[in-house]
């Protein structure tokens, strides 16, 4: 049963979002990539605020969805690969490349492993290590699946984007290292879980 406490602790997470989307939607660097990025945030939003009624994540996992948003929705805002962010990044490491999306892969890994592990945890209960094996799985198949629907998105929606939607920037491996940072993420998430998980004991 949906209580008004949960509601009133999540609200300021959509006022949050809501915010950040609006600052994200006027004048984007390139409104036709900001509208093909925003079919993730449109769908995530629809799967939280559809499930809620029914399935309530913890406020912890709510706040970790909106930080990954926020992050996805300020490369959205100028495209990930021209982002001021991954320009001073790159400014001041010497990178010979705009890193912005790899640190949003990352990020999915790092922050949202814990919701789907949240998911998994209540729902299908698995024992033990297969938890967070479970878990790392899904975030190894999310991010594969998302880069295949990345590219067939930008070969049918909007091909004359190429580059720009997909943030490649000349690496003819950029999807495979953000699907490994992703992966990476998810497994120090975990690793940072147990060892809490343990000093709790």
């Amino acid at each position: 049963m949906l209580q008004k406490s949960d509601s009133r602790r999540h609200l300021p997470i959509c006022i949050l979002l809501l915010m950040v989307w609006t600052w994200a939607a006027i004048a984007p660097l390139s409104r036709q990539d900001w509208l093909l990025e925003n079919l993730l945030v449109f769908a995530i939003a629809a799967v939280l605020l559809g499930t809620y009624p029914r399935f309530r994540f913890s406020t912890p996992s709510y706040w970790l969805f909106a930080v990954f948003l926020t992050l996805h929705l300020y490369g959205s805002h100028y495209t990930y690969s021209e982002t001021p962010f991954g320009y001073w990044l790159q400014e001041v490491t010497g990178a010979s490349r705009n890193h912005f999306d790899r640190i949003v892969h990352f990020a999915f890994g790092l922050l949202l492993v814990y919701p789907l592990r949240e998911l998994l945890e209540r729902l299908a209960r698995p024992s033990g290590g297969w938890l967070e094996l479970c878990a790392l799985t899904w975030v190894m198949a999310l991010s594969s699946l998302y880069e295949q629907i990345e590219m067939l998105t930008a070969m049918i929606v909007a091909p004359e984007l190429g580059a720009a939607y997909l943030g490649t920037q000349g690496d003819p491996w950029d999807a495979q290292k953000d699907a490994g940072l992703a992966i990476l993420g998810a497994l120090i998430a975990l690793a940072i879980i147990r060892l809490a998980k343990a000093r709790r004991a």
